[in-house]
């Protein structure tokens, strides 16, 4: 069991039923009244996000997350597997890999989050190196200012990159904001 009091970004409990993870929290003591703890919580299964406020001393049963290093292998169009080291294949349908999708290949490694046995999230590296496939060709002189233009990686994902940056280059990028690193030498 797990006290509200002690709620962090990314502490995972059951709640009528549903497994949540913390989003968001801010611990409130007002000038009148008891202390009291406002979450944002997201739904692991469905991603639904629900705000609800919480007495600090509330008990709520923590969730028991397993993790599993995989790698993707393919799609099939509906759905997409992946594999263990064991060599077994599991298939996930887009709801539950649709926020990696923007920065994994084929061959990627990733981590697929379980709870009671059942599959409901991946997880890519926080740093990835991709591909620019489309982008707007760099002027001379563009390197001087902080301009941006779109830029559209291997993946599909479309991303804000500095002005110098050309098509085909190969570029890091935070899978967690999705903001663009630095370009690396391939």
């Amino acid at each position: 069991m797990i006290s509200a009091g002690d709620f962090r970004k990314g502490v995972t409990f059951e709640y009528e039923s549903a497994v949540y993870t913390i989003v968001d929290f801010q611990h409130v003591k007002p000038g009148k009244g008891a202390a009291f703890v406002r979450t944002k919580m997201k739904n692991v299964m469905t991603g639904a996000v629900l705000e609800r406020t919480w007495n600090p001393t509330e008990k709520i049963q923590e969730a028991v997350i397993e993790t599993k290093n995989m790698t993707y292998s393919y799609t099939d169009g509906e759905l997409y597997y992946f594999m263990d080291q064991e060599f077994n294949l599991i298939p996930l349908n887009y709801d539950q890999v649709e926020d990696a999708l923007k920065y994994i290949k084929e061959n990627d490694p990733v981590v697929v989050k379980f709870f009671k046995g059942v599959a409901f999230s991946v997880d890519c590296e926080n740093f990835v190196v991709l591909r620019v496939t489309q982008a707007e060709p760099s002027v001379k002189g563009n390197t001087a200012t902080n301009a941006t233009k779109e830029a559209i990686l291997e993946t599909g994902a479309k991303i804000q990159v500095p002005m110098f940056v050309n098509e085909g280059e190969l570029i890091r990028v935070d899978t967690r904001t999705g903001e663009y690193m630095e370009r690396v030498k391939g």
